[in-house]
């Protein structure tokens, strides 16, 4: 079982609950919402004190619901709808193995994203500007790259599979 499938099953990413996520309004509220509304709520703090805890529990509830809060995909001719089931394909690859070209660079691609980690929680921990950007640029920066290459990943695996493209794209 990879990483990757063991945060699925975290977040209740069944075969349905991929295609809710693979949603174009899933994908792109995911990431223009929930780093940015955790990051603004754990900010907080410093006008609400213990009430700070509210926007953050929020932000946490909508982090946790997004990918199931909205309608399965119609089709997959959005990037971020080919790059969610690429990462669908990516999470199974301990069962089902990705092409030879893509197992390295998601790799590096989350590491990349991971990075950004440590500025976060240094800005967020000194109320430093500058590191929370930093370290959001590099999360969201990576996260796209990433779900770029996952996007990538789908068209070669539809290209030679094409039973696995959209509906089928739940292994």
């Amino acid at each position: 079982m990879t990483t990757e499938s063991r945060i699925a099953s975290a977040f209740g990413l069944d075969a349905e609950g991929w295609a809710r996520h693979a949603n174009p309004w899933s994908g792109w509220t995911r990431f223009t919402t929930c780093l940015p509304l955790l990051v603004l709520a754990i900010w907080s703090r410093t006008w609400l004190g213990w009430w700070s805890l509210a926007p953050i529990s929020l932000a946490l509830v909508w982090i946790w619901i997004n990918p199931r809060a909205f309608g399965p995909a119609r089709d997959d001719s959005a990037w971020i709808t080919k790059g969610v089931f690429g990462e669908r394909f990516w999470s199974l690859r301990a069962t089902d193995p990705v092409p030879e070209r893509h197992r390295t660079l998601p790799h590096i691609l989350n590491a990349v994203a991971l990075l950004g980690l440590p500025f976060v929680v240094w800005g967020l921990t000194a109320l430093q500007v500058w590191p929370t950007i930093m370290g959001m640029v590099l999360i969201i920066g990576g996260k796209l790259w990433y779900i770029d290459r996952m996007a990538i990943l789908y068209e070669d695996i539809v290209k030679d599979r094409p039973d696995r493209r959209y509906a089928s794209a739940h292994p």
